[in-house]
């Protein structure tokens, strides 16, 4: 007979006599060695040679089991690719949005100034915080139209920065030279209102020098083509994949700042800074460095706030992106608990053969170990599937997610998302073998064999599947709380007023100059004309313009501070400042709800009047008109401005919040021209006019002014609920799958008791019990489970989905509609769940499940 070692392990009854024989000569050779180190090595050797012997004969057993067991195994596989598969997709993009540091030297050393700043200004902290910083630098993202040989326009993204820009990033520059101090000495810029600008040098990026020179080495001293004329000189091109993170586009050609910095251009803010903290320095004394030079330029109202780079680039996600994590995780541990059902259904229904083996002399630790080999196999053909999933789910990820995740395009199955996955993996096999495991470690022989292979229900094994079972539905209720909260703010955001109409508005950008416009007059005149010409075209009924209309790019969104003669200190809050033209409110039907609109008369310098919006109206002069009360805006200076209207308030940012208050002044007031983005009130579908406008456009100024980003209204108000619809199909989806894994699981429950428990319902029916009350006494029995279940993962869900708190709009993350729904959802996936098995009992015929108990 074969020992019970080798009837565990699957070993041929074949072995040779005389290979055991040479195996006992070995040991005692080894043994008369008498403890010397070679007796040591030879011995430890000897143990590892026996734990991998074991291994490879454990994983070989083990897939010889599950080869006969094809719907277990295929069963088991996927639950755990699926919920391994869904988690290293969504690690993969909290790693790359979150957890992975910038791509600059020194990245935990590099800080933000929270304004914009102009070049006096930088350079005043520049050189008075010197003791906190081992550099500091400036940068200014703008779009620009340059020319083509042909003729025709190409719209780009350009980058004006300090010339010690790139060392201080650690940017290698790949042909040519870095920018020198002498390409940033000033040439003169005329004081506001500000040219874009220009610059005498410029480095391109990797990528346009390919798209634009074909990646030609000879274009390096040549002049880039400019609207005006001649452009900045070509010095040299970016090694490949140097980009600037954030949300402006990384600029396709950097040029050398040479602006002024003198008193004249104090007022030009247009300057992001960024610091290189010296070694040792915290940020708090970074701050004392900052608050100390700023105080000498405005201290009444000057705040200047230094924060992490990439605490400041990951801020508006951080709390949605752990909150996606959590979902998915809560997913991962329901897999889990789903396939250690499985493990344990079909551990008891192995119980005679283990008994057996365990009865012909098997060690409890060798059953046991062999259990665990069985669930690290499953978890590692899991984990490979799952990593195959979760590449799959990464590249619908990346066209599925909102535009306002950063680096989302560097998400990818690096050592981190790998260790993930593999982590994830092993402590899933650990689970699934220990518990099985642990239930056939001690096993009742005599009992095992008497009961033909039955396991009473009420032991040990169905306390622990039921637990499971309740496990499962208290995470999958707390993911239906979470997609239940979603659903609704989804619902409130369709409803939200943005202060507009969105519908039948046609948007756009144009970008560049009029060529020889540079006097006021002029470019009054040029912009008149164009909004004739848009006008005049079959169909257009208003035209408007802006500095940025709602939910795209606005002007100063970094925010303006205010007081008024009533409350004489300047508040801690700030305003949106965005400047119009004529007939904006008229053209997106933004309702005037005291005194008037800007006419024609008011769009020059000098006029210093101001629309501002409801919001702030009842803010600053509460229970009283805003009509012909003065305002005071600091931009930087302070400038006092007549409110000749009231109007309602929009949505700038974001439709989910209402954001500033605003201040809306003419084009004039900072300089004709500078509103730029343009919305077109049309009679009916405006994509039928997009082609009439780029032709009456192309016709006016050919060559002049490029279009960009043209797109209805209604296109911008879908991307901005982009955010929430994203969350909304990811923890729905997590919510749904895990309803059903919850389901299959307490399905699997439920039905295992009806069979366990057959004898017992057959006696009941003999005895008179009507088929009603065994099919209630089966639910009950479900509903049981899945009301503890729904209690606990009440209270947790009470408690977790607060951090989804900054993914909400309109409703409290304690909504009790939205609880209560869920409670009578889940309810009845735990009803349809239990009524096949349910079913099944109460049509049983009582002398059959007698006869074959």
């Amino acid at each position: 007979m074969k020992s019970s070692d080798s009837i565990w392990n699957g070993e041929s009854s074949s072995t040779s006599p005389m290979a055991m024989d040479a195996r006992e000569t070995l040991r005692q050779a080894l043994l008369a060695l008498n403890g010397s180190e070679q007796c040591k090595e030879e011995c430890r050797d000897m143990r590892h040679l026996n734990l991998v012997d074991d291994l490879v004969k454990d994983l070989a057993y083990a897939a010889r089991i599950l080869r006969k067991t094809p719907t277990f195994a295929i069963t088991a596989v996927l639950t755990i690719a699926l919920g391994i598969g869904a988690s290293t997709a969504i690690f993969s993009v909290t790693n790359a949005v979150l957890f992975r540091p910038l791509p600059y030297k020194n990245p935990d050393r590099l800080v933000l100034a929270n304004d914009l700043l102009s070049n006096a200004y930088f350079f005043d902290l520049r050189n008075g915080a010197s003791a906190a910083f081992e550099n500091m630098a400036a940068v200014m993202v703008f779009r620009a139209v340059v020319p083509r040989e042909d003729g025709t326009a190409e719209r780009i993204s350009k980058g004006l920065i300090t010339t010690d820009f790139f060392q201080m990033l650690g940017a290698h520059i790949m042909f040519g030279r870095d920018f020198t101090e002498a390409d940033g000495k000033p040439n003169g810029v005329p004081p506001p209102p500000f040219p874009p600008p220009q610059g005498t040098v410029a480095i391109l990026s990797h990528d346009y020098f390919q798209r634009r020179y074909g990646a030609d080495p000879t274009v390096l001293g040549h002049q880039m083509l400019g609207m005006e004329g001649p452009g900045p000189q070509i010095v040299g091109v970016l090694e490949p994949g140097f980009k600037l993170v954030g949300p402006q586009p990384s600029p396709d050609v950097w040029i050398a700042n040479d602006r002024g910095y003198d008193e004249s251009n104090r007022s030009d803010l247009m300057l992001q800074v960024i610091g290189d903290l010296k070694p040792g320095v915290t940020l708090d004394r970074a701050q004392s460095q900052i608050d100390r030079v700023a105080a000498t330029w405005r201290p009444e109202h000057w705040q200047v706030r230094l924060e992490s780079w990439h605490k400041s680039l990951v801020a508006e996600v951080r709390s949605a992106l752990l909150a996606l994590m959590g979902a998915v995780t809560f997913l991962l541990l329901i897999a889990c608990a789903n396939a250690t059902n499985l493990l344990l259904v079909r551990t008891s229904l192995r119980e005679r053969e283990l008994a057996v083996r365990a009865a012909l002399g098997a060690r409890t630790g060798r059953i046991t170990r062999q259990m665990v080999t069985e669930a690290l196999l499953l978890c590692g053909l899991g984990t490979l599937l799952g990593v195959g999933l979760a590449w799959l789910g990464i590249r619908e990820l990346l066209t599925l997610a909102p535009p306002s995740l950063p680096r989302l395009e560097s998400a990818s199955i690096d050592w981190r998302v790998l260790a993930f996955s593999t982590l994830a993996g092993v402590v899933e096999s650990a689970i699934l073998g220990v518990l099985p495991g642990w239930r056939v470690a001690r096993p009742d022989v005599m009992q095992m064999l008497r009961s033909a292979g039955r396991s009473a229900h009420l032991g040990i094994g169905g306390l622990l599947r039921s637990g499971i079972v309740i496990a499962e539905v208290a995470l999958a209720f707390v993911l239906l709380v979470g997609s239940g909260l979603m659903f609704r703010s989804f619902l409130e955001l369709l409803h939200v007023d943005p202060g507009y109409d969105p519908h039948g508005l046609l948007t756009f950008l144009t970008v560049g100059d009029a060529k020889g416009f540079q006097q006021p007059q002029r470019r009054l005149a040029f912009l008149r004309e164009l909004e004739d010409r848009l006008r005049a075209i079959p169909g257009i009924q208003n035209v408007g313009a802006a500095t940025g209309l709602p939910l795209h790019a606005v002007g100063s969104t970094h925010g303006i501070q205010w007081r008024t003669e009533q409350i004489p200190e300047v508040p801690t809050h700030t305003v949106d400042l965005p400047t119009v033209l004529p007939g904006y409110f008229e053209t997106l039907h933004t309702r005037i709800l005291e005194g008037r609109a800007f006419t024609e008369a008011d769009n020059a310098s000098g006029r210093n009047l101001a629309v501002i919006d409801q919001s702030l109206a009842e803010k600053a002069f509460p229970s009283q008109s805003a009509l012909g009360k003065r305002i005071c805006v600091y931009i930087p200076n302070p400038t006092w401005l007549e409110v000749i209207g009231v109007v309602e308030h929009q949505r700038l940012q974001t439709l989910a919040d209402p954001g500033r208050e605003q201040i809306f002044m003419t084009d004039g007031f900072l300089g004709i021209g500078i509103s730029r983005h343009w919305a077109l009130r049309t009679a009916g579908d405006p994509t039928r006019y997009a082609a009439a406008v780029r032709a009456e456009i192309a016709k006016f100024a050919p060559g002049r002014l490029a279009i960009t980003e043209m797109q209805t209204m209604d296109t911008a108000i879908d991307t901005a609920q982009s955010t929430t619809r994203f969350h909304l199909l990811l923890i729905g989806t997590f919510a749904v799958v895990a309803a059903l894994l919850a389901a299959i699981g307490l399905y699997g429950v439920v039905s295992s008791a009806v069979r366990q428990r057959t004898a017992e319902i057959g006696l009941r029916i003999a005895l008179g019990a009507a088929p009603g009350g065994i099919f209630r006494l089966v639910i009950g029995q479900g509903l049981t489970l899945s009301l503890a279940g729904i209690a606990i993962g009440l209270v947790a869900a009470g408690g977790l989905t607060r951090v989804m708190a900054s993914m909400l709009v309109g409703i409290k993350a304690t909504d009790p509609g939205t609880f209560a729904a869920m409670i009578l959802l889940f309810i009845l996936v735990a009803a349809v769940a239990c009524w096949v098995p349910a079913r099944r009992a109460a049509g049983l015929d009582p002398t059959a499940a007698l006869r074959e108990e």
